[in-house]
């Protein structure tokens, strides 16, 4: 079935604090895994581009950081990546899980001059829906349009899109046919490597590394992805629980993220990791854009 072709664009800006569901949003407009997901807050620590199309309109969605206080200089950074993604956006999603408000972001919001509507995550979670009574009144005098959704079961992401297509603009797509995200595949790769660094790991310690894809390359005589990154943490005390006793922790995460990025790259990955330590790089700016995370304020 021919596509229909791309006569109008929507940027949507999705913010909220952590851990309300942004990235699982932004996976579910994509109709793949685009941006990493954890329980854990600040898992998402740039803007990251979901690319969905529905009905001629190219839908840009703009997964950022959660908006938290900042206690380093990555944080900042983070911070100033939510504030940047208003920019050239025509509508706003702000995420909430239920009640969980930020004050600051609500301001921010209201002085971008940008239609906004509020959606409320995690429905599924509710005993009830009389439970989102209180929440609808408190908000119903700042937004025009409050949407109930599940992003995990896919809950009233098609009506959010639906609405949204009242936002979209003439012109032409800004992504190619068939693109899903802005993000290259060893940049993704790198990040579902940090997402099994959160999921498996405890307290501070996954907040404190990073991942360096230092090779990825195909093998000619076969289909075999070659992957080779390097984590970096800030203490060689974390190093040590990194790799855990006979190397046993760092061979799960290696293998929970080899099978994600076979699943990503449809194809068979050989995957090699290394740790080491750069001690404070949250707080040192030379390695926060060594790692990636430049501003483009």
């Amino acid at each position: 079935m021919k596509k229909q072709k791309i006569t109008k664009t929507a940027v949507v800006a999705v913010v909220g604090r952590p851990n309300v569901g942004k990235s699982t949003l932004a996976n579910a407009f994509a109709g793949e895994k685009v941006t990493i997901v954890s329980p854990k807050p600040q898992t998402t620590r740039t803007r990251v581009y979901a690319v969905t199309s529905r009905a001629g309109i190219q839908f840009v969605f703009v997964d950022t950081p959660g908006f938290h206080t900042p206690k380093n200089r990555l944080d900042e950074y983070m911070e100033g990546a939510v504030k940047s993604s208003f920019g050239g956006a025509d509508a706003v999603l702000y995420i909430i899980d239920r009640d969980r408000q930020d004050d600051e972001l609500e301001r921010l919001i209201r002085d971008s001059a940008i239609p906004a509507i509020l959606v409320i995550n995690k429905i599924d979670a509710l005993e009830s829906k009389a439970e989102l009574l209180p929440v609808i009144e408190r908000y119903s005098a700042a937004f025009e349009h409050i949407v109930p959704i599940s992003a995990q079961k896919g809950d009233g992401v098609e009506g959010l899109l639906e609405l949204l297509s009242s936002y979209a603009k003439d012109g032409e797509a800004l992504f190619p046919e068939g693109m899903t995200t802005d993000q290259s595949d060893s940049a993704v790769v790198g990040e579902l490597i940090r997402e099994k660094l959160l999921i498996c790991l405890n307290q501070e310690i996954p907040h404190g590394t990073a991942v360096e894809i230092t090779k990825f390359s195909e093998r000619i005589d076969t289909e075999i992805i070659d992957v080779e990154a390097t984590i970096y943490c800030e203490r060689q005390s974390h190093k040590r629980i990194i790799i855990g006793k006979n190397g046993a922790a760092l061979k799960r995460v290696g293998e929970m993220a080899r099978r994600d990025i076979e699943r990503f790259m449809g194809a068979k990955v050989f995957l090699q990791t290394w740790v080491k330590v750069k001690e404070d790089w949250r707080d040192r700016p030379g390695l926060i854009k060594e790692f990636g995370y430049v501003s483009d304020r």
